[in-house]
């Protein structure tokens, strides 16, 4: 400890979920008197929802502001002194101090520090090819991202836009674009969209865009971009065919942005994310701790690390470090993969295992589909649901579940997240008391059905 200043300093690096929620945290058990907070911010915005921002550049969200959480006066109310427009460029861990650069002029200066929070998120990853920085082709991590890409939109006379890559980001932006009136195309390597989803599942989602009027091209590697005199992207190209373009959306996925930390030589683990334990600090460093799109987290399931970017996870993340960092003790245990998404009204869920992730960690498994409906099949408005469960051989016990369904589909995930988070087989998954009513369920809720079709092939085998 820095035996100069009285109290002792946090400085956190990345104003956003994980690295706020930390700060907030720790000021809430430590006062100004105790602990002095600086943090440290690249962009202009802080505390947001980054999984709004689809919604907004569709339209679902009018306005900008709505998706900040807590703005930077009200955390400077709070006693932290927040830096904007401040990127954090070295890290000297002999020295316990942190390099600094304002962003609009230039200057550079040191910040010691007791305690270090790293909470540096993930970027865009932009492809190795030509054209990949021209203008009008926008990757969508940030507000600042969100707002360039709008500023785009609005400047545009062309209504033809192209998405690269069909994963989450890359569905909802293309919705986005669809109710902003364009013409959209998008491009995906993959056999189809959604490749957290099985094939199989994945070939729903794929109806569901086409009859929303985007054109889906599937098993598609994109090769160049093509710009025009003026610089601008004017085409997409792949191996066979070429796709005009007046905007670009780069959905192809994020990577931990741990460039910082690598210079340092903190330990990164094979996604390039940073490796903590389960108090969320960095593995072999006692005063520094990381959280949020930055980290690897554990697998309860696979029982390995994986990079697992999102919003959920990042804010529990800066609850842990603020916690333990002001004194407490708190532990984050890992996750099973839970996320939810949607195209146009068609609702899609998954946790766990794919098909593949399980056949990689060596597990043997059975997998059913049931198709059922997500209210009593004679109550007005029931929709179609279908569900694809993974159960392990001879244990039973329950490693994924997928579900693409209408309303009411998308939420029924949160029933197989924890029973994979207490380890639950899938027999003991039919005995679970849910609610049931007309409107809301068939008696057998479907999450129920696939449970007991996969217990019963289960005791088949």
């Amino acid at each position: 400890m820095n035996m100069s200043r009285t109290r002792e300093r946090l400085v956190v690096i990345g104003g956003d979920a994980a690295g706020m929620s930390a700060a907030s945290q720790a000021r809430r058990l430590k006062g100004p008197d105790e602990l002095e907070i600086v943090a440290f911010e690249r962009g202009h915005f802080t505390s947001y929802s980054a999984c709004g921002i689809p919604y907004w550049v569709g339209g679902d969200v009018t306005e900008r502001d709505q998706l900040i959480a807590r703005t930077p006066e009200e955390h400077r109310a709070r006693g932290v002194d927040l830096r904007l427009r401040t990127e954090v460029t070295e890290l000297d861990l002999d020295g316990q101090r942190v390099r600094a650069r304002d962003v609009e002029s230039g200057e550079e200066s040191w910040t010691s520090y007791d305690k270090l929070v790293i909470a540096t998120g993930a970027r865009p990853i932009r492809p190795d090819m030509p054209g990949a920085d021209a203008a009008g082709v926008h990757g969508v991590q940030t507000l600042d991202d969100g707002q360039a890409l709008l500023d785009t939109l609005e400047g545009t006379r062309g209504r033809r836009a192209v998405v690269v890559g069909a994963g989450y980001i890359g569905v909802e932006m293309a919705e986005a674009l669809i109710n902003r009136g364009y013409e959209v195309t998008v491009v995906n390597r993959g056999s189809e969209p959604m490749s957290t989803l099985d094939p199989d599942m994945g070939c729903l989602v794929h109806e569901a865009m086409e009859g929303l009027g985007i054109t889906m091209v599937n098993d598609a590697e994109v090769t160049k971009l093509l710009t025009g005199d003026d610089g601008r992207v004017r085409a997409v190209v792949t191996v066979d065919r070429e796709f005009p373009a007046d905007v670009v959306v780069l959905g192809i996925g994020v990577r931990p942005e741990t460039a910082l930390a690598k210079a340092a030589g903190l330990p990164l683990g094979p996604h390039g994310g940073l490796l903590t334990d389960r108090s969320m600090r960095v593995r072999g460093y006692e005063n520094i701790w990381a959280g949020g799109d930055c980290v690897e987290v554990l697998d309860l399931v696979s029982g390995q690390d994986r990079h697992i970017p999102l919003g959920t996870h990042a804010n529990k993340h800066g609850q842990v470090i603020g916690t333990n960092v002001g004194g407490g003790y708190a532990t984050f245990p890992g996750v099973v993969g839970t996320a939810v998404s949607k195209v146009c009204d068609l609702e899609i869920a998954r946790t766990g295992l794919r098909e593949k992730d399980a056949h990689r960690v060596g597990l043997r498994f059975e997998a059913v589909t049931i198709e059922s409906t997500s209210r009593a099949g004679y109550y007005p408005n029931a929709s179609p649901m279908t569900v694809k469960m993974l159960a392990e051989q001879r244990t039973g016990r329950l490693l994924g579940v997928q579900i693409v369904g209408r309303e009411g589909a998308g939420k029924r995930v949160d029933i197989a997240a924890v029973a994979l988070t207490a380890g639950m087989t899938v027999e003991q998954m039919t005995a679970l008391d849910l609610g049931y009513a007309p409107p809301f369920s068939p008696v057998w809720d479907p999450v129920l059905v696939a449970a007991r079709k996969a217990a019963a092939k289960v005791r088949s085998t």
